[in-house]
């Protein structure tokens, strides 16, 4: 028997395993232990399903912080579509203006289309807004200017930012600290963390004054640590078993099935569309799944498939904000950062806690 692909991202996994040059310009994969992203015909090895996301076009893998690959070197020599090529057209043009007032008006404007239609485009081919994609271009070139030492207000404001209070609304989420610490290269940010044997292996669950700020699952507890290290080198971390030890238990109790519902502070970067979807898995309800298309659809971005799947396992607090709950059109598990087995478990022990206790039986007569 035939065997089928079921979705995109199926496709695009089987055409980087068969190296199919046909697929170059319809999409980059990107690595996550690497940080590298490539052309589907790229004839390094190939990495581990799980480490894998797609995008569509390179701008948006740069924004993500990959860099291209020099061997395959992806953003040379793509085949030409007009739609994608005014995307990648759009998105360079905000990059280099980011700092000035850029609104749908002018952009439509620059590009000789409407409005709707350059609004519509982008989305289909980004999964983001152009605002979104702005903001975030703002939100880099910030990065960029505290880095080298310039003062925060006029870093603000050299990055596009019509007031310093737009700035420090969004700085939590988006720098994970305030622009002033950022500034200190993380010098303050106090990080704690505690590793516990799970009935999914080992829970790793770090947090800051604010709220959970990572959950990792695993088997070895070392590598789990190392993990948080490289992913946050410039805060002040420290193992302390004692710390937010609340928080720690309602978790474990997640994972045993004692706690539906995981109700925790959160303190974690993200992007406006990742925010969106996270918010959206928050609200799946215990026991149930949906799929990427469904979630896609919630946040009013139906074509935004892929880039749903991509924030999805890019989420940092796995159970609090419960990716494990969605899945592929077809009904099969897809991917989890932590392991499809452990996914697979997940949803059993949510099912189970759902099915009805069985009515007792009654007594015999004598």
């Amino acid at each position: 028997m035939m065997n089928t692909i079921n979705t995109p991202e199926e496709a695009f996994w089987q055409a980087c395993l068969n190296r199919d040059a046909a697929f170059d310009g319809k999409f980059i994969l990107a690595v996550r232990t690497t940080r590298i992203y490539c052309r589907p015909s790229c004839p390094a090895r190939k990495p581990k399903r799980e480490n894998v996301l797609f995008f569509k076009v390179p701008e948006l893998a740069r924004q993500a912080g990959f860099r291209p690959c020099k061997r395959c070197q992806p953003d040379a020599h793509i085949p030409y579509d007009p739609q994608l090529e005014m995307v990648r057209a759009i998105c360079r043009y905000i990059e280099q203006n980011a700092a000035e007032p850029l609104t749908l008006q002018t952009l439509s404007e620059c590009f000789h289309v409407s409005v709707w239609h350059l609004q519509r485009t982008f989305k289909e081919y980004a999964g983001i807004s152009p605002l979104e994609y702005t903001e975030a271009c703002r939100m880099d070139q910030l990065k960029q200017a505290l880095r080298n030492g310039v003062p925060v207000t006029a870093a603000v404001y050299e990055a596009g930012f019509g007031s310093s209070s737009r700035v420090y609304e969004k700085a939590a989420p988006q720098l994970g600290m305030t622009p002033r610490r950022y500034q200190r290269n993380g010098d303050g940010t106090q990080i704690q963390f505690t590793v516990v044997p799970c009935a999914l292996g080992q829970l790793l669950v770090a947090t800051t004054e604010r709220g959970v700020c990572a959950i990792k699952l695993g088997d070895d507890p070392g590598e789990l640590e190392r993990l948080l290290l490289s992913e946050f080198s410039a805060a002040r971390i420290g193992r302390d078993d004692q710390a937010h030890k609340a928080w720690v238990q309602a978790i474990l109790n997640f994972i045993a099935g004692k706690e539906p519902h995981l109700d925790l502070p959160l303190d974690v970067r993200a992007t406006a569309f990742q925010k969106q979807v996270w918010q959206a898995l928050q609200r799946i309800p215990y026991g149930q799944t949906r799929t990427y298309a469904d979630i896609a659809r919630e946040i009013g971005q139906p074509k935004a498939v892929r880039a749903v799947a991509n924030a999805c396992g890019a989420n940092p607090t796995a159970l609090i904000v419960p990716c494990h709950r969605v899945v592929r059109s077809d009904g099969s598990m897809g991917g989890y950062h932590w392991g499809i087995e452990r996914k697979r478990q997940l949803l059993l022990q949510e099912a189970l806690q759902l099915q009805p206790e069985s009515e007792p039986q009654p007594e015999p007569m004598l």
